[in-house]
């Protein structure tokens, strides 16, 4: 998985304001408000290619946890660290579920429009406009399982509900985006959503993420997604073990101990003596 630039891996950068960039991929010209510190911008379009797969993939699968499709769909090739392919995943898994445990739609053709819909929001929008993608392929699932439109009344409330508490729960994290993080989100919120709004129970896992070292813009223990690291007891004292941020891997020894553990550092160790212990 790209750690940054699809060409060469490099950070991002953004501008503030749009510039014309030249797709090093298909060599079109866009309008963009990002490329990487070497001058690479790629464009939505290829920065997705072979999204069309997801259809397949959900077509085929009987889960009835999003997460567990979002995972499937997060290990595709076409997914990459960040990247608007997140605006029709988290839609495209939700649908999925929401289908498997019994939603009445006519799955193929939901798929299709999440497709159209999510394609049509651009990499940026959780920056740019105020509105994250992933939150907004949350919306786009309530709207077509609803059939919300501008006309609508009930439904066009429910698709606004789930977006706003969606946007609330990102916005009391911060920045710097993460792709990953935000997705999970919306699915949360989405699966407790759709049993108390929309009547259809979908099976909820704990999202816990495992990509953290390919996001150089990690936020680390700020995240609610991040492992936290890991508790043992030895000599009747517990020992704690916190990653607080990527980076390379290194060898902590437990002085007196003789114990070696190869950890993601930098790494945090305190030490205390509570009755019992408990996984961090």
């Amino acid at each position: 998985m790209e750690k940054g630039c699809l060409i060469c891996g490099s950070e991002l950068v953004y501008f503030g304001t749009a510039k014309k960039m030249e797709c090093a991929i298909c060599h079109r010209i866009f309008m963009s408000e990002a490329c990487c510190i070497r001058g690479h911008y790629v464009c939505d379009d290829c920065h997705t290619r072979g999204m069309d797969g997801i259809i397949g993939i959900c077509m085929k699968s009987s889960s009835k946890d999003p997460l567990h499709i979002m995972e499937e769909l997060m290990d595709q090739p076409f997914c990459h660290m960040h990247g608007p392919e997140h605006h029709v995943m988290v839609g495209a898994s939700l649908l999925t579920a929401y289908s498997n445990a019994g939603g009445d739609i006519d799955l193929e053709s939901a798929l299709n429009d999440i497709l159209d819909r999510g394609r049509k929001v651009p990499g940026g929008t959780c920056g740019y406009w105020g509105a994250c993608g992933a939150g907004l392929s949350a919306g786009m699932f309530v709207a077509i399982v609803t059939g919300s439109a501008p006309m609508k009344e009930e439904p066009f409330g429910l698709a606004h509900r789930i977006t706003s508490e969606i946007f609330g729960k990102i916005a009391e994290i911060g920045g710097p985006r993460c792709c990953k993080r935000d997705s999970y989100i919306a699915i949360g919120v989405a699966v407790r959503f759709c049993e108390e709004y929309l009547g259809v129970e979908m099976a909820e896992s704990r999202a816990r993420c495992s990509r953290y070292s390919f996001n150089q813009q990690c936020i680390g223990d700020r995240c609610p997604f991040r492992n936290r690291g890991f508790s043992f007891f030895y000599a009747n004292t517990r020992l704690h073990f916190s990653r607080k941020e990527p980076g390379p891997l290194i060898a902590a020894r437990v002085k007196g101990f003789g114990y070696r553990f190869d950890l993601m550092g930098p790494v945090r160790l305190r030490t205390t003596s509570p009755s019992c212990c408990t996984p961090a």
